[in-house]
Order: C-alpha cells, then structure tokens, then sequence
C-alpha cells in the first residue's frame, strides 16, 4: 500500500485529491497548521474524513515538516498548502510569500536530506503567466506575474525545477489553470456568484455585487484536476505540465450561466463596483494543455457550463430551494 501525504487536505483540492487516492488504495496522510481544529467540512461532505490520518504542520517551519514526513513516512507529498487568494495576496504579501515559497523549500530540502526517495507534487497556478491575451499558455511561455501571490508561485515553481536538476529528485509542478467544485468556498468569486443566485432564486437576498466582468478564465472542474496531480507522480520522468480546459469564457459569461441556472435575468441583479477590482488584475487567461494529454492521457471532461451547473445544483440543495 503506497502512502501519501497531502499539506493542505483540508482545502477543496486536498479533499478531492484525497479521495481520489483512497480510492485508488492510498494510505493518506494529510496536514493543517493545528489538527485538532482544524475545518474538516470538505473531508466530511466527500465522507472521507473518518479514512484519514490528520496531522499538524507548520511549512514554514523546517522542523515541523519534518516531522511530519518521518511520522507518516509517505511515497508522495502532494504541497497545495499556502495562502490560496490572488486578491488577499495584495493585503498580505509577506504572509503570502512565506506560507508558499518557504513551505515548498522546506518539503524539497526534507526530501533531499532523506535521500530524495519521495516523489512531490507542487500546486503551480496559472496567475504566473499574467495575461496571456490572445495566445494560449504552454509550459515553454515565460512567466509575468502581476501579484504577490502569482510571485510566490513563480518562485516555487523554480525552486522545484532547480531541486530536480540540482539533486535529481522527482519533484514536479502542475500549472492549474481555474478550476472549481461543489466544495469551493465562498471567498472565490465563483462560489459567491452561484450562492448569491441562489439566495436570491430562494427571495434572500436582493443583490450581488461584483468587480469586472469582463476578466476571462479557464474554468474547470476541480474533481478531474486531481486526477491529473496523481498522474504526474506516476510517470518514469518528473515534468511540469499545465492543466486546464483549453476553453476561454468571461466573468459575465459565468454569472449569466449561474443566473439562468435559476431562471433570473443576471443584469437585473448584478452590479459593479470598482471596491473589489484588484490593484493589477489578468484580464485574459488562456491555457494549451496537450502536452498533459499528450504525454500523461489527460483531458478535461467537464467545461464551464457543466461545472456551473454542478456548483448551481449544490447550492440549490443547500439553500433548501422548493423544486
């Protein structure tokens, strides 16, 4: 029975990806800054949470994880630790920086000092690229940040790529690109638009209001996403690999779908204000992923339209709507 170690288990990706592994027969480990409070709601929604073994670690602090990788002695450690919003990185660049970049150190120097046996997936992300306008990201096109957090994950990814030719680890990146699910909270804008339609379906709540609308992403479906993180750690030579759909839509297209899910006119509802546009937003994000399927069998199966749905029906449910 492989082992894995998941920093970060309690987040939408951790809990997918963790039992997508005990699915596949994985012992899983995972890690939260103090286990004994922390949030296991996305564990107990996937009914998981009774299947894993839960411990604490700092990963900024180099003791902590390592001590942390000799108690659970993993074959993998999948590092989607670390400040996770683009916007909160512009309040709290430090804080950013360090839970990311020195987290990742941390896990490739404990790696390197055990002999460098243990395979790691790093959490990239494709706010790295900045705006890509319109020709698609590949895995050859260089980096231009445009906040603290897309620096951070600019760093880390180097950090990776350097410990593996430096040291010969099998270490390796995945690029996401936007990708959501059921369980994403409603501090993305994403989970704030579906829920918002749905309190106001349910005569909650009247308004909703948002930044720009006509920011264009890379939507995908969080579920099929890990799928691709496992992969990568199963192949014979270490590689970075962007994931996404391929599929370019706009804000508004994403609003519209989750109003019409509903049955509501979006204009009638939505406005804007220049209080949430970011200080230096990506206006347009656009990803090639067919090295992923052509080297690692990777495809996207679920687009925007479905995950909107998806994420719709969830919310539906939870607000306690009529049919």
């Amino acid at each position: 029975m492989k082992k894995a170690l998941i920093a970060g288990i309690t987040g939408q990706d951790g809990a997918h990806l963790a039992k997508l592994l005990l699915e596949k027969d994985y012992e899983v480990w995972g890690t939260s800054r103090d286990a004994g409070s922390a949030r296991i709601g996305n564990l107990r929604t996937l009914g998981i949470e009774a299947r894993v073994a839960l411990i604490s670690m700092a990963p900024n602090d180099f003791r902590s994880v390592y001590q942390a990788v000799d108690r659970s002695e993993p074959d993998e450690i999948y590092y989607l630790s670390g400040q996770s919003s683009v916007g909160l990185s512009f309040e709290q660049p430090a804080e950013t920086l360090e839970s990311i970049v020195s987290g990742v150190l941390n896990i490739l120097e404990v790696i390197r000092f055990r002999g460098g046996a243990i395979r790691l997936y790093n959490a990239g992300s494709s706010e790295c690229f900045g705006n890509t306008g319109s020709q698609p990201a590949d895995e050859a096109t260089p980096f231009m940040p445009r906040s603290p957090y897309a620096v951070a994950k600019s760093s880390a990814h180097w950090l990776v790529a350097n410990y593996r030719e430096a040291y010969g680890l099998f270490c390796c990146t995945g690029i996401l690109f936007n990708h959501e699910s059921t369980t994403r909270p409603e501090r993305f804008v994403t989970q704030k638009i579906v829920t918002a339609a749905a309190q106001i379906a349910a005569g909650n709540r009247k308004k909703l209001i948002l930044g720009n609308l006509d920011i264009a992403r890379d939507w995908g479906w969080a579920p099929e996403y890990v799928e691709a993180m496992a992969l990568m750690l199963s192949t014979k030579t270490p590689a970075d690999y962007i994931i996404a759909t391929g599929q370019t839509n706009s804000l508004r297209d994403f609003v519209s779908e989750a109003f019409s899910f509903f049955n509501l006119d979006w204009q009638e509802y939505v406005e804007t204000s220049d209080a949430f546009r970011r200080p230096n937003e990506i206006q347009i994000s656009r990803a090639d992923p067919s090295r992923a399927f052509s080297e690692l069998g990777w495809a996207a199966r679920t687009f925007m339209r479905r995950a909107v749905h998806e994420m719709c029906e969830a919310a539906k449910n939870s607000s306690k709507m009529p049919p």
